[in-house]
């Protein structure tokens, strides 16, 4: 079986609706290409308890754990002192992170906040950041990413190598237009009857001239089987009367 994952976002602004979270959508499509299944997802606030308590559960029932926001300079970012907490070793500096971020700002620039970044729980192994310099951290399964999208973006990559993972998960679509799903449901049923080790779903859209339809989605580490029961829902448009189009519906 592939391995499991859970994505926890960490953000009062999150919580409040002044910031979208854009992260979680790019980790779940990078992590079904790795093959590793994302489970779960929680959004937490900054609030040490909360952090400490949910990562000592999630490290413990997902071989992947991976967070997002909370380790930058300001107060507010306490991200990594708490992962040090719930793994119990101490909130160091880390001597070659310190250095990097020393040489990196301009002389007087390297202040107290920004030394905050340079420490890290004791034995985290760094996540280089190409973009802004201050790095993410990994510590045993738990991988510890920023909020800002382009960064997070740039350290997820940096350490998906690293990353133990399985067969990638295999996607086919259809879609058809003024075709609802009442019309399809026992159709559909049926197809995930024959194919209950795949994700089938289905997808209702409005396009922005109006024109509204579904889309039928099959995903599954089995490539074989996806392809049949893609093949399946391709048929069941048909036999319903409909003009089946491939791939997703265009916005």
């Amino acid at each position: 079986m592939n391995p499991t994952a859970c994505i926890l976002v960490i953000g009062n602004e999150i919580l409040s609706g002044r910031t979208q979270d854009v992260n979680v959508q790019y980790i779940a499509r990078r992590l079904s290409e790795l093959g590793i299944t994302l489970a779960e997802v929680r959004i937490i606030p900054d609030r040490r308890e909360v952090i400490v308590t949910t990562l000592c559960d999630v490290r413990a029932r997902f071989e992947h754990v991976f967070t997002t926001g909370g380790i930058g300079p300001t107060h507010d970012d306490i991200t990594a002192p708490c992962v040090a907490e719930a793994f119990g070793v101490p909130w160091v500096v880390h001597p070659e992170t310190f250095r990097l971020l020393e040489a990196h700002f301009r002389p007087g620039e390297f202040n107290a906040a920004r030394q905050r970044m340079a420490t890290l729980p004791q034995g985290a192994t760094p996540i280089a950041n190409n973009v802004s310099i201050a790095p993410g951290f990994s510590i045993g399964n738990v991988h510890v990413l920023a909020g800002v999208p382009r960064i997070m973006q740039a350290m997820f990559e940096a350490v998906a190598p690293t990353l133990r993972h399985g067969t990638p998960v295999t996607s086919r679509s259809w879609y058809a237009l003024e075709l609802f799903e009442g019309a399809l449901a026992a159709g559909l049923s049926e197809i995930q009857d024959r194919y209950p080790d795949l994700d089938i779903g289905s997808y209702p859209f409005r396009r922005p001239d109006g024109r509204r339809g579904v889309a039928l989605v099959c995903k599954g580490v089995d490539r074989g089987a996806v392809l049949a029961a893609a093949q399946a829902t391709r048929d069941l448009i048909v036999q319903l009367g409909f003009a089946p189009q491939e791939g997703e519906p265009p916005p």
